[in-house]
């Protein structure tokens, strides 16, 4: 079996996070997180754009017990391409406690499909991010929505704000539910009231199918930990304009990172300040993912 090496200067996520002050209520699910590997049982794909550190399933759940998570969604990572195995291997030893989210192509077989439902994958990913793939043509994700969506799935879409004009069309097309992960990553810079963030709160207020992840502030900020306080107004915004429609997260165990590796635990504590009342946050972080990946109020 072949053996990976981390990119050089790779951050590896916090083995020994804070414990949160912030007590998440009974029933929270992290509903944005990822499996890498072990590179050497799941290898990563050949066409990746980054090879991270193993952080397999093992280590989710203890992050996931650490905090006080209920539940887990787990999202196929791009460095293991359309090979969903590590995140199926995830969801089937989590006891009924994970769902997922999977990378799949024009030539998966109905099958396969049907493998990945009953395993708990109840979403598609489609990553728009350039230098992390290479996006396709609407067409190519049109023809993959209507095999999907026979099954109940959603589509979880990835892009950078400058993105969203371009393949607006297609977002705003999609049969399914979509959800769009950390808020279409804004530029906290900006006013949140300007006309950089408008365009995805219009996206939202004109499309009831349309979700966010209010998610990922150390990946947005620009004023960094520990507060990340740029961020706080553009995700309370959106929790507050569409409360029905949020999801949050942790992005364990936080890909790509450059300037710094998050406290998992600060984190859960960010909650509080962009759900600022009881009913907004078990909506954020109960009552809306058990809707979607669960079908449970």
């Amino acid at each position: 079996m072949e053996r990976f090496a981390a990119d050089p200067g790779w951050l590896a996520y916090d083995p020994s996070p804070s414990r949160p002050t912030f007590a998440l209520p009974p029933g929270t699910v992290d509903a944005h997180c990822h499996v890498f590997g072990p590179g050497d049982v799941f290898p990563f794909a050949p066409e990746r754009k980054y090879t991270p550190c193993d952080a397999g399933r093992e280590e989710l759940f203890a992050l996931r017990d650490h905090l006080g998570v209920d539940r887990n969604v787990v999202v196929q990572a791009t460095c293991h391409g359309a090979d969903n195995s590590a995140m199926l291997d995830a969801l089937r030893h989590s006891e009924g406690r994970a769902r997922g989210v999977a990378t799949v192509r024009p030539d998966v077989s109905d099958s396969a499909l049907a493998e990945m439902h009953e395993a708990g994958v109840r979403g598609v990913r489609f990553n728009f991010v350039r230098r992390l793939v290479d996006p396709k043509p609407d067409a190519y994700y049109r023809a993959l929505v209507e095999r999907v969506a026979a099954l109940g799935w959603h589509v979880v879409v990835y892009f950078e704000a400058a993105e969203l004009e371009q393949r607006w069309e297609l977002f705003t097309s999609l049969p399914t539910e979509v959800v769009v992960d950390h808020m279409g990553r804004p530029d906290v810079t900006k006013d949140v009231d300007g006309p950089e963030f408008a365009p995805f709160l219009r996206l939202m207020a004109e499309h009831e199918n349309v979700w966010s992840k209010v998610t990922c502030p150390e990946r947005i900020s620009a004023s960094g930990p520990p507060g990340y306080d740029d961020v706080v107004p553009f995700a309370r915004r959106v929790v507050e304009s569409f409360p029905d429609r949020v999801l949050w997260g942790t992005d364990w165990p936080h890909p790509n990172l450059t300037g710094h590796m998050p406290d998992d635990g600060a984190l859960v504590d960010f909650v509080p300040r962009v759900a600022t009342t009881d009913d907004r946050r078990e909506r954020l972080l109960v009552s809306n993912p058990s809707r979607l990946y669960w079908g449970t109020p």
